[in-house]
């Protein structure tokens, strides 16, 4: 394996990992938005009200999308698996 095969699977790992997690922490920042905006109209300075919708909301699209997120990862896998064969 040389310098650049290893910069093309790191490359293609980097963008893998930001396509997986992009859903995930657009979630987190719209509810935090949200909650924020909430706050900021009702004057209401809890710490809970913040991580609890939060930690609501990613389980909810950790439920939804675990699917394609394992089936994403498992074929990332499968792929380096067969150009490592090639080296």
């Amino acid at each position: 394996m040389n310098s650049d095969s290893a910069l093309f699977l790191l490359s293609h790992m980097l963008i893998q990992a930001a396509i997986i997690s992009s859903p995930i922490l657009l979630v987190c920042l719209l509810v935090g938005l949200l909650v924020s905006l909430f706050q900021v109209a009702t004057q209401i300075q809890e710490m809970t009200l913040t991580f609890v919708p939060k930690l609501i909301a990613v389980g909810i699209t950790l439920l939804l999308l675990g699917r394609w997120i394992l089936l994403s990862l498992v074929d990332f896998l499968v792929n380096n698996i067969e150009k490592i064969a090639h080296f």
